[in-house]
Protein backbone atom coordinates (compact mmCIF):
# COMPACT_ATOMS: atom_id res chain seq x y z
CA UNK A 1 0.00 0.00 0.00
CA UNK A 2 1.45 3.58 -0.58
CA UNK A 3 1.83 5.86 2.28
CA UNK A 4 1.13 9.19 1.30
CA UNK A 5 2.78 10.44 3.60
CA UNK A 6 5.65 9.84 1.74
CA UNK A 7 4.90 10.67 -1.72
CA UNK A 8 6.67 13.87 -2.82
CA UNK A 9 4.68 16.47 -4.09
CA UNK A 10 5.11 17.16 -7.61
CA UNK A 11 6.35 20.42 -8.36
CA UNK A 12 4.30 21.87 -11.28
CA UNK A 13 5.66 25.60 -11.92
CA UNK A 14 4.91 27.57 -15.14
CA UNK A 15 6.39 27.42 -18.54
CA UNK A 16 9.67 28.89 -19.00
CA UNK A 17 9.78 28.17 -22.25
CA UNK A 18 11.00 30.76 -24.64
CA UNK A 19 8.00 32.61 -27.05
CA UNK A 20 8.90 32.77 -30.66
CA UNK A 21 10.03 36.14 -31.07
CA UNK A 22 7.92 38.51 -33.40
CA UNK A 23 9.14 40.27 -36.24
CA UNK A 24 8.93 43.99 -35.34
CA UNK A 25 9.66 47.26 -37.23
CA UNK A 26 13.31 49.06 -36.93
CA UNK A 27 11.83 52.98 -38.49
CA UNK A 28 10.77 55.09 -35.35
CA UNK A 29 7.13 55.01 -34.53
CA UNK A 30 7.34 55.90 -30.73
CA UNK A 31 6.77 59.71 -31.56
CA UNK A 32 5.96 62.39 -28.83
CA UNK A 33 2.47 63.28 -30.46
CA UNK A 34 1.52 59.81 -29.02
CA UNK A 35 1.54 60.73 -25.59
CA UNK A 36 0.23 64.67 -25.87
CA UNK A 37 -2.17 64.74 -29.37
CA UNK A 38 -6.00 64.85 -28.32
CA UNK A 39 -6.48 63.48 -31.61
CA UNK A 40 -4.06 60.39 -30.86
CA UNK A 41 -6.07 60.25 -27.55
CA UNK A 42 -9.51 59.70 -29.43
CA UNK A 43 -8.80 57.22 -31.78
CA UNK A 44 -7.16 55.25 -28.82
CA UNK A 45 -10.44 55.58 -27.01
CA UNK A 46 -12.53 54.94 -30.14
CA UNK A 47 -10.66 51.76 -31.24
CA UNK A 48 -8.90 50.34 -28.41
CA UNK A 49 -9.60 51.26 -24.83
CA UNK A 50 -13.56 49.95 -25.92
CA UNK A 51 -12.28 46.40 -27.35
CA UNK A 52 -10.06 45.77 -24.69
CA UNK A 53 -10.66 43.37 -21.24
CA UNK A 54 -10.35 45.86 -18.06
CA UNK A 55 -10.45 45.11 -14.86
CA UNK A 56 -13.26 46.79 -12.64
CA UNK A 57 -12.28 45.38 -9.09
CA UNK A 58 -11.91 42.33 -6.64
CA UNK A 59 -14.52 39.60 -6.75
CA UNK A 60 -14.09 39.85 -2.57
CA UNK A 61 -15.33 43.24 -2.72
CA UNK A 62 -18.99 42.31 -3.87
CA UNK A 63 -19.60 38.83 -1.82
CA UNK A 64 -23.28 38.86 -1.06
CA UNK A 65 -26.19 39.76 -3.84
CA UNK A 66 -26.91 43.35 -4.38
CA UNK A 67 -23.19 44.24 -3.67
CA UNK A 68 -21.57 46.24 -6.52
CA UNK A 69 -18.22 48.17 -7.87
CA UNK A 70 -18.18 50.97 -9.73
CA UNK A 71 -15.23 51.69 -12.33
CA UNK A 72 -14.66 54.62 -14.34
CA UNK A 73 -12.72 55.00 -17.21
CA UNK A 74 -12.74 58.16 -19.65
CA UNK A 75 -16.27 59.74 -19.22
CA UNK A 76 -17.67 55.94 -18.91
CA UNK A 77 -18.58 54.19 -15.79
CA UNK A 78 -18.85 50.74 -15.33
CA UNK A 79 -21.24 49.00 -13.07
CA UNK A 80 -20.37 45.06 -11.52
CA UNK A 81 -22.91 43.58 -9.55
CA UNK A 82 -23.54 40.40 -8.01
CA UNK A 83 -26.90 38.89 -8.54
CA UNK A 84 -29.05 36.56 -6.37
CA UNK A 85 -27.70 33.66 -8.96
CA UNK A 86 -23.97 34.71 -7.48
CA UNK A 87 -23.07 36.00 -11.04
CA UNK A 88 -21.54 39.36 -11.56
CA UNK A 89 -22.98 41.07 -14.35
CA UNK A 90 -21.58 44.72 -16.01
CA UNK A 91 -23.61 47.15 -16.97
CA UNK A 92 -22.94 50.66 -18.19
CA UNK A 93 -24.09 53.26 -15.65
CA UNK A 94 -26.92 55.21 -17.16
CA UNK A 95 -30.38 55.04 -15.95
CA UNK A 96 -32.36 54.35 -19.73
CA UNK A 97 -34.59 56.93 -18.92
CA UNK A 98 -32.51 60.07 -19.67
CA UNK A 99 -29.11 59.27 -19.03
CA UNK A 100 -28.69 59.77 -15.31
CA UNK A 101 -26.08 57.79 -13.07
CA UNK A 102 -27.85 55.16 -11.09
CA UNK A 103 -24.80 55.30 -8.41
CA UNK A 104 -21.86 57.71 -7.90
CA UNK A 105 -20.00 55.22 -5.13
CA UNK A 106 -16.88 52.92 -5.68
CA UNK A 107 -18.78 50.17 -4.05
CA UNK A 108 -21.81 49.56 -2.60
CA UNK A 109 -24.58 47.70 -1.86
CA UNK A 110 -28.13 48.25 -3.06
CA UNK A 111 -30.45 48.80 0.04
CA UNK A 112 -33.52 47.58 -1.63
CA UNK A 113 -32.19 44.72 -4.03
CA UNK A 114 -32.38 47.08 -6.74
CA UNK A 115 -30.66 50.17 -8.75
CA UNK A 116 -32.64 53.07 -8.71
CA UNK A 117 -32.53 56.33 -10.41
CA UNK A 118 -32.35 59.58 -8.28
CA UNK A 119 -33.27 61.81 -10.66
CA UNK A 120 -37.01 60.28 -11.54
CA UNK A 121 -37.00 57.18 -9.49
CA UNK A 122 -36.67 54.41 -12.21
CA UNK A 123 -36.36 50.96 -10.66
CA UNK A 124 -33.75 48.45 -11.85
CA UNK A 125 -33.24 45.00 -10.78
CA UNK A 126 -29.58 43.61 -10.34
CA UNK A 127 -29.90 41.74 -13.49
CA UNK A 128 -30.44 44.83 -15.19
CA UNK A 129 -34.23 44.69 -16.08
CA UNK A 130 -36.56 47.56 -15.39
CA UNK A 131 -39.43 46.64 -12.78
CA UNK A 132 -40.72 50.10 -11.85
CA UNK A 133 -41.00 53.27 -13.63
CA UNK A 134 -43.45 56.38 -12.00
CA UNK A 135 -46.62 56.61 -14.14
CA UNK A 136 -45.64 53.63 -16.63
CA UNK A 137 -49.29 54.36 -18.14
CA UNK A 138 -48.38 57.77 -19.51
CA UNK A 139 -45.82 56.45 -22.15
CA UNK A 140 -47.19 56.08 -25.57
CA UNK A 141 -45.09 53.82 -26.82
CA UNK A 142 -45.85 51.78 -23.84
CA UNK A 143 -44.49 51.06 -19.77
CA UNK A 144 -41.06 50.48 -20.12
CA UNK A 145 -40.84 47.79 -17.28
CA UNK A 146 -39.54 44.70 -18.38
CA UNK A 147 -38.51 46.14 -22.11
CA UNK A 148 -36.03 49.35 -21.62
CA UNK A 149 -33.45 47.32 -19.46
CA UNK A 150 -29.81 48.56 -18.66
CA UNK A 151 -27.48 48.04 -21.60
CA UNK A 152 -25.04 45.22 -20.54
CA UNK A 153 -21.53 44.17 -21.22
CA UNK A 154 -19.40 41.12 -21.16
CA UNK A 155 -18.23 40.48 -17.56
CA UNK A 156 -16.06 37.46 -16.21
CA UNK A 157 -13.85 36.92 -13.18
CA UNK A 158 -10.01 35.32 -13.26
CA UNK A 159 -7.40 35.28 -10.35
CA UNK A 160 -10.13 37.62 -7.89
CA UNK A 161 -10.31 39.80 -10.44
CA UNK A 162 -13.82 41.34 -11.96
CA UNK A 163 -13.17 41.79 -15.62
CA UNK A 164 -15.55 43.82 -18.27
CA UNK A 165 -15.36 44.47 -22.13
CA UNK A 166 -17.34 47.25 -23.77
CA UNK A 167 -17.55 45.24 -27.01
CA UNK A 168 -20.41 43.02 -27.41
CA UNK A 169 -18.57 40.79 -29.55
CA UNK A 170 -15.10 40.49 -27.74
CA UNK A 171 -13.67 36.99 -27.60
CA UNK A 172 -13.79 35.16 -24.08
CA UNK A 173 -11.58 36.43 -21.49
CA UNK A 174 -9.76 33.30 -21.19
CA UNK A 175 -8.63 33.18 -24.89
CA UNK A 176 -7.93 36.84 -24.42
CA UNK A 177 -5.52 36.54 -21.43
CA UNK A 178 -3.34 33.36 -23.22
CA UNK A 179 -1.16 32.55 -22.23
CA UNK A 180 -1.39 34.39 -19.17
CA UNK A 181 -3.74 32.94 -17.79
CA UNK A 182 -2.39 29.64 -17.75
CA UNK A 183 1.04 30.76 -15.95
CA UNK A 184 -0.37 32.58 -13.01
CA UNK A 185 -2.78 30.04 -12.31
CA UNK A 186 -0.31 28.39 -10.19
CA UNK A 187 -0.13 31.86 -7.78
CA UNK A 188 -3.62 31.75 -6.26
CA UNK A 189 -4.69 35.38 -6.70
CA UNK A 190 -8.00 34.67 -5.36
CA UNK A 191 -7.09 33.48 -2.49
CA UNK A 192 -4.53 37.14 -2.16
CA UNK A 193 -5.81 40.19 0.27
CA UNK A 194 -5.84 43.11 -1.22
CA UNK A 195 -3.52 44.67 1.33
CA UNK A 196 -2.32 48.18 -0.72
CA UNK A 197 -4.86 50.00 -2.81
CA UNK A 198 -3.62 53.93 -3.88
CA UNK A 199 -4.93 55.72 -6.54
CA UNK A 200 -2.71 58.76 -7.78
CA UNK A 201 -2.75 61.64 -10.87
CA UNK A 202 0.18 62.23 -12.46
CA UNK A 203 1.27 64.72 -15.62
CA UNK A 204 1.70 62.07 -17.79
CA UNK A 205 0.88 60.38 -20.83
CA UNK A 206 -0.63 56.37 -19.84
CA UNK A 207 1.54 54.82 -21.70
CA UNK A 208 4.57 56.18 -20.07
CA UNK A 209 3.61 53.87 -17.24
CA UNK A 210 3.39 50.87 -19.52
CA UNK A 211 6.49 51.57 -21.61
CA UNK A 212 8.36 51.87 -18.15
CA UNK A 213 6.87 47.94 -16.96
CA UNK A 214 7.74 46.90 -20.37
CA UNK A 215 11.87 47.24 -19.81
CA UNK A 216 13.90 46.52 -16.91
CA UNK A 217 16.65 48.86 -18.83
CA UNK A 218 15.59 51.63 -15.54
CA UNK A 219 17.04 49.68 -12.75
CA UNK A 220 20.12 50.65 -12.41
CA UNK A 221 19.26 53.51 -12.80
CA UNK A 222 16.47 54.74 -10.84
CA UNK A 223 16.18 51.45 -8.56
CA UNK A 224 19.94 51.10 -7.49
CA UNK A 225 19.05 48.99 -4.76
CA UNK A 226 17.76 45.95 -6.69
CA UNK A 227 21.19 45.21 -8.49
CA UNK A 228 22.32 43.62 -4.63
CA UNK A 229 19.92 41.50 -5.01
CA UNK A 230 18.61 40.52 -8.60
CA UNK A 231 20.39 39.54 -11.61
CA UNK A 232 18.64 42.61 -13.51
CA UNK A 233 21.46 42.39 -16.66
CA UNK A 234 19.78 41.46 -19.58
CA UNK A 235 21.75 38.70 -20.04
CA UNK A 236 20.52 36.80 -17.09
CA UNK A 237 17.17 37.57 -18.07
CA UNK A 238 14.79 36.05 -20.52
CA UNK A 239 11.69 38.41 -22.45
CA UNK A 240 8.91 36.91 -24.22
CA UNK A 241 6.17 38.48 -26.73
CA UNK A 242 3.28 36.69 -27.18
CA UNK A 243 0.87 37.09 -29.91
CA UNK A 244 -1.93 37.78 -27.79
CA UNK A 245 0.16 41.39 -27.23
CA UNK A 246 0.98 40.38 -23.49
CA UNK A 247 4.71 40.26 -22.33
CA UNK A 248 6.42 38.93 -19.66
CA UNK A 249 9.93 39.50 -17.84
CA UNK A 250 11.72 36.37 -16.45
CA UNK A 251 14.40 37.78 -14.03
CA UNK A 252 16.49 35.95 -11.56
CA UNK A 253 16.12 36.93 -7.89
CA UNK A 254 17.48 36.24 -4.56
CA UNK A 255 20.61 36.98 -5.25
CA UNK A 256 22.88 39.93 -7.27
CA UNK A 257 24.09 38.59 -11.18
CA UNK A 258 27.91 38.03 -12.02
CA UNK A 259 27.86 41.61 -12.93
CA UNK A 260 27.39 42.63 -9.32
CA UNK A 261 30.59 44.82 -8.19
CA UNK A 262 29.21 45.39 -4.97
CA UNK A 263 29.86 44.47 -1.40
CA UNK A 264 28.23 40.66 0.48
CA UNK A 265 26.95 43.23 3.20
CA UNK A 266 24.99 45.28 0.79
CA UNK A 267 23.47 42.03 -0.29
CA UNK A 268 22.66 40.85 2.84
CA UNK A 269 21.20 43.98 4.52
CA UNK A 270 18.66 44.47 1.20
CA UNK A 271 17.53 41.08 1.54
CA UNK A 272 17.30 40.90 5.42
CA UNK A 273 13.82 40.53 6.35
CA UNK A 274 13.49 37.61 3.86
CA UNK A 275 16.65 35.63 5.37
CA UNK A 276 14.97 36.62 8.20
CA UNK A 277 11.65 35.93 7.98
CA UNK A 278 12.95 32.04 6.32
CA UNK A 279 16.03 31.36 9.41
CA UNK A 280 18.47 31.53 6.48
CA UNK A 281 21.83 32.63 7.47
CA UNK A 282 24.23 33.69 4.27
CA UNK A 283 27.29 33.87 5.72
CA UNK A 284 28.51 30.51 4.38
CA UNK A 285 28.22 32.40 0.92
CA UNK A 286 29.56 35.62 1.72
CA UNK A 287 32.88 34.60 -1.26
CA UNK A 288 29.99 32.94 -3.18
CA UNK A 289 26.87 35.30 -3.47
CA UNK A 290 25.94 33.46 -6.70
CA UNK A 291 24.95 30.58 -4.64
CA UNK A 292 22.03 32.54 -2.36
CA UNK A 293 19.80 31.80 -5.08
CA UNK A 294 19.34 28.15 -4.64
CA UNK A 295 20.31 27.99 -1.41
CA UNK A 296 17.70 30.28 -0.34
CA UNK A 297 14.92 28.19 -2.63
CA UNK A 298 16.24 24.94 -0.61
CA UNK A 299 15.56 26.88 2.52
CA UNK A 300 11.83 28.08 1.56
CA UNK A 301 11.01 24.50 0.34
CA UNK A 302 11.96 23.22 3.39
CA UNK A 303 10.47 25.74 5.69
CA UNK A 304 7.49 26.42 3.49
CA UNK A 305 4.72 23.66 5.49
CA UNK A 306 5.77 24.58 8.92
CA UNK A 307 5.85 28.41 7.42
CA UNK A 308 2.05 27.95 6.83
CA UNK A 309 2.86 28.37 2.86
CA UNK A 310 1.57 25.47 0.43
CA UNK A 311 4.69 26.38 -2.65
CA UNK A 312 3.58 22.47 -4.41
CA UNK A 313 2.45 24.54 -7.41
CA UNK A 314 5.57 26.47 -7.42
CA UNK A 315 8.99 25.65 -9.14
CA UNK A 316 11.96 26.59 -7.67
CA UNK A 317 12.26 29.46 -9.50
CA UNK A 318 8.97 30.97 -8.44
CA UNK A 319 10.34 31.19 -4.91
CA UNK A 320 12.75 33.53 -5.42
CA UNK A 321 12.85 35.09 -9.53
CA UNK A 322 10.96 37.95 -10.65
CA UNK A 323 8.29 36.98 -12.93
CA UNK A 324 6.49 40.06 -14.69
CA UNK A 325 3.63 40.28 -17.21
CA UNK A 326 2.51 43.22 -18.99
CA UNK A 327 -0.75 42.64 -20.17
CA UNK A 328 -2.20 44.77 -23.03
CA UNK A 329 -2.49 47.30 -22.61
CA UNK A 330 -2.46 48.66 -19.10
CA UNK A 331 -1.35 46.06 -16.83
CA UNK A 332 1.34 44.63 -15.12
CA UNK A 333 1.68 41.91 -12.41
CA UNK A 334 4.63 41.64 -10.68
CA UNK A 335 4.88 38.00 -9.27
CA UNK A 336 6.06 37.57 -5.64
CA UNK A 337 6.24 33.94 -3.99
CA UNK A 338 3.83 35.73 -1.16
CA UNK A 339 2.14 38.58 -3.16
CA UNK A 340 1.71 40.63 -6.45
CA UNK A 341 2.07 44.07 -6.93
CA UNK A 342 -0.94 45.00 -9.36
CA UNK A 343 -0.05 47.98 -11.60
CA UNK A 344 -2.36 50.00 -13.85
CA UNK A 345 -2.64 53.59 -15.52
CA UNK A 346 -5.26 54.74 -17.35
CA UNK A 347 -5.91 57.73 -19.80
CA UNK A 348 -7.03 60.73 -17.72
CA UNK A 349 -10.62 61.97 -18.72
CA UNK A 350 -10.14 65.36 -20.05
CA UNK A 351 -6.03 65.38 -20.78
CA UNK A 352 -3.73 63.20 -22.31
CA UNK A 353 -0.88 64.99 -20.63
CA UNK A 354 -1.72 63.64 -16.96
CA UNK A 355 -3.06 59.84 -16.40
CA UNK A 356 -4.65 57.97 -13.24
CA UNK A 357 -2.14 55.21 -11.45
CA UNK A 358 -2.90 52.31 -9.38
CA UNK A 359 -0.87 50.32 -7.41
CA UNK A 360 -2.51 47.55 -5.14
CA UNK A 361 -0.26 44.71 -3.39
CA UNK A 362 -2.07 41.71 -3.14
CA UNK A 363 -0.46 39.58 -0.45
CA UNK A 364 -0.58 35.49 0.19
CA UNK A 365 -0.86 35.31 4.57
CA UNK A 366 0.43 32.38 5.16
CA UNK A 367 -1.98 29.85 6.59
CA UNK A 368 -2.90 30.92 10.15
CA UNK A 369 -1.11 34.36 10.48
CA UNK A 370 -2.68 37.55 11.20
CA UNK A 371 -0.18 40.04 10.60
CA UNK A 372 2.79 39.14 7.72
CA UNK A 373 5.65 41.62 6.74
CA UNK A 374 5.62 42.76 3.03
CA UNK A 375 8.94 42.33 1.87
CA UNK A 376 8.11 44.57 -1.19
CA UNK A 377 6.45 47.20 0.52
CA UNK A 378 8.75 47.31 3.56
CA UNK A 379 5.80 47.32 5.48
CA UNK A 380 3.61 45.20 8.12
CA UNK A 381 -0.06 44.05 6.81
CA UNK A 382 -2.81 42.56 8.94
CA UNK A 383 -5.32 39.86 7.24
CA UNK A 384 -8.12 41.28 9.03
CA UNK A 385 -7.53 45.06 8.33
CA UNK A 386 -10.22 46.32 5.60
CA UNK A 387 -8.10 48.31 3.27
CA UNK A 388 -8.94 51.96 2.24
CA UNK A 389 -8.73 53.59 -1.24
CA UNK A 390 -5.72 56.25 -0.66
CA UNK A 391 -6.24 58.89 -3.71
CA UNK A 392 -3.88 62.02 -4.52
CA UNK A 393 -1.24 63.43 -6.59
CA UNK A 394 1.95 62.48 -7.64
CA UNK A 395 4.41 63.06 -5.03
CA UNK A 396 2.00 63.46 -2.57
CA UNK A 397 0.83 59.89 -1.54
CA UNK A 398 3.24 56.78 -1.61
CA UNK A 399 3.00 53.61 -4.02
CA UNK A 400 5.48 52.07 -2.08
CA UNK A 401 9.64 52.63 -1.63
CA UNK A 402 10.37 50.99 -5.40
CA UNK A 403 7.50 52.15 -7.50
CA UNK A 404 7.60 55.81 -6.24
CA UNK A 405 11.25 55.30 -7.59
CA UNK A 406 9.31 55.27 -11.27
CA UNK A 407 6.51 57.86 -10.11
CA UNK A 408 9.55 59.96 -9.70
CA UNK A 409 10.44 60.15 -13.33
CA UNK A 410 7.39 59.86 -15.64
CA UNK A 411 6.56 63.37 -15.61
CA UNK A 412 10.25 64.66 -16.76
CA UNK A 413 10.07 61.95 -19.70
CA UNK A 414 6.50 63.20 -20.39
CA UNK A 415 8.07 66.84 -20.87
CA UNK A 416 10.76 65.67 -22.52
CA UNK A 417 8.83 63.68 -25.50
CA UNK A 418 6.96 66.97 -25.64
CA UNK A 419 10.03 68.59 -26.89
CA UNK A 420 10.59 69.20 -30.57
CA UNK A 421 14.36 67.77 -30.02
CA UNK A 422 12.80 64.09 -28.94
CA UNK A 423 13.00 62.43 -33.09
CA UNK A 424 11.45 59.15 -31.91
CA UNK A 425 12.77 56.28 -30.31
CA UNK A 426 16.50 54.69 -30.14
CA UNK A 427 15.77 50.94 -28.57
CA UNK A 428 18.22 48.38 -27.06
CA UNK A 429 17.19 44.60 -27.90
CA UNK A 430 16.37 44.35 -24.22
CA UNK A 431 13.61 46.94 -25.01
CA UNK A 432 12.11 45.32 -27.41
CA UNK A 433 8.49 45.15 -25.69
CA UNK A 434 8.35 48.69 -25.59
CA UNK A 435 8.40 48.37 -29.56
CA UNK A 436 6.01 45.49 -29.55
CA UNK A 437 3.37 47.12 -27.11
CA UNK A 438 3.45 49.51 -29.72
CA UNK A 439 3.04 47.93 -32.88
CA UNK A 440 0.06 46.33 -30.32
CA UNK A 441 -1.77 49.67 -30.48
CA UNK A 442 -1.26 50.97 -33.86
CA UNK A 443 -2.64 47.45 -34.99
CA UNK A 444 -6.27 48.19 -32.79
CA UNK A 445 -5.98 52.21 -34.15
CA UNK A 446 -6.28 50.60 -38.22
CA UNK A 447 -9.96 49.04 -36.85
CA UNK A 448 -12.98 50.99 -37.66
CA UNK A 449 -14.22 52.71 -34.47
CA UNK A 450 -16.24 50.24 -32.29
Amino acid sequence: MTDLKETPIQVVGIPRDKAPEPILGDDPIILGERYYSPDFAKQEWEKMWTRVWQIAGRVDQIPEPGDYVCYEIMHESIICVRGEDSQIRAFYNACQHRGNQLVTAEVGTLASGEFQCAYHGWRFSNTGTCTWAYDDDDFPQGSPCGKVNLVQIPCDTWAGFIWFNMDPNTKPLQDWLDPVASHLDSYRMEEMKRTHWVTIEGEWNWKCVQDNFNESYHLPFVHPQTVASMNEHHSGCQFDLYPSGHCRMLMPGGGPGPQYRGSADRTFKSLKETFDFWDFDPEPYRENLSGLRVALQQRKRELSEPKGYDFSRYSDEQLTDHYHYTLFPNVSFSMKPDGCIFLRSAPHPEDPNKCLFDMWYLTMFPEGAKEYYSNSMRDWVSIDHQVEHVTGLAGEVSCGPGIDQDVAIWSTQHKGLRSRGYRGEYLPLQERRIRYFHETLDAYLAMDPL
